[in-house]
């Protein structure tokens, strides 16, 4: 258990929606505003978005992943992409002084140490790690110098290098974040077991990270144990850049919160009994022993005078076998349940 600014995160909490923005502002402050403002409305517990120098994150050199050249230019390259989704370090003080005149969390994943740094630096209660960065362990070795909390994504990852990750992090409060790194992600390949399978392994809180389309797999989460809940937001999935296709509108979103807290809600204790919804259609539903025909104090209850019906008011039917032979004591008419008080 460890919380991340007011809210507690672990078992017997509820789970942790982060609504992760992204570079879906496009490099406008505007549409980054508008989203947290709607992520606020819709009852996200944080927005996410993403710290990063283009220069420092990748070669000129490097090429797009397919899923980002099917939506933006195929003319231009990776590096010309991100700069014009990179936000500067004064918009980063902006927009967490927006979320916390909304009561929103602020989060952003760095992907360089000098982004960490300068999170840490602006206060950020915890940081994200994205799945590029499972296996960059200087990164994540100068995080744990920090000591604040973490979620780590896992995506494109195996058991040994989630646990090379955990041990750069030096034990600072972890969780861990099962992720598959395809946009959209098909349901064959999200494995969502894989959550128990490190929760098993590393005593870790663990949650998902989504990236298919709808919210049924998401939810399907929550009741396998995920405490943390992250899933691409978007203004309008129509907008230009290479996220929005795969990430949910504002009603969608809005879905997706009302479902997980329905499904948390439905979870329980795990105790099984009558619930007080079902008292009325317990009493309606259930049966009781009923005599067949009028009977007087003195007559004796057989199989032929003695039968089961509803309501369940009166005797429980398990009690049928005990009653044959048992003498009656008041007057009791044909078909009125029996009770305790009728019989001696």
């Amino acid at each position: 258990m460890f919380q991340i600014g007011d809210k507690k995160i672990g078992h017997g909490e509820p789970a942790y929606i982060i609504a992760e923005i992204g570079v879906n502002h496009n490099g406008d402050m505007q549409l980054a505003k508008q989203s947290i403002k709607k992520a606020a409305e819709i009852g996200a517990d944080a927005v996410k978005f993403q710290t990063f120098n283009s220069k420092k994150l990748v070669s000129k050199y490097a090429v797009k992943a397919k899923y980002q050249t099917q939506n933006t230019s195929s003319e231009e390259s990776q590096l010309d992409m991100l700069k014009k989704l990179e936000l500067s370090y004064e918009d980063h003080i902006e927009l967490k002084d927006y979320c916390e005149q909304l009561g929103i969390e602020f989060l952003s994943t760095p992907f360089d140490p000098d982004s960490a740094k300068f999170l840490n630096e602006i206060g950020v209660h915890a940081f994200k790690i994205g799945s590029g960065d499972l296996t960059n362990l200087p990164l994540l070795q100068e995080i744990s110098t920090y000591n604040r909390p973490v979620l780590l994504s896992t995506g494109m990852g195996n058991l040994t290098e989630v646990e090379e990750a955990i041990d750069a992090l030096k034990g600072t409060e972890t969780a861990i974040l099962h992720c598959t790194s395809n946009y959209p992600t098909p349901c064959e390949d999200v494995n969502l077991r894989v959550m128990n399978t490190m929760e098993q392994a590393f005593g870790k809180i663990v949650g998902y990270s989504d990236h298919t389309l709808g919210y049924e797999v998401t939810v399907a989460a929550v009741t396998l144990g995920a405490k943390v809940i992250e899933k691409h937001f978007t203004l309008d999935r129509d907008l230009p850049g290479p996220d929005h296709k795969a990430s949910m509108n504002p009603e969608e979103f809005a879905e997706l919160v009302q479902a997980i807290r329905n499904v948390e809600k439905s979870l329980g204790d795990g105790i099984k009994r009558c619930m007080p919804s079902e008292e009325d259609t317990k009493s309606v539903a259930r049966k009781s022993l009923v005599v067949q025909e009028d009977l007087k104090p003195g007559d004796v209850l057989t199989e032929e005078n003695l039968t089961v019906k509803r309501p369940g008011t009166g005797i429980p039917p398990k009690y049928f076998s005990l009653l044959i032979g048992k003498t009656v004591k008041t007057e009791i008419k044909e078909d009125n349940v029996l009770t305790w008080n009728d019989v001696l």
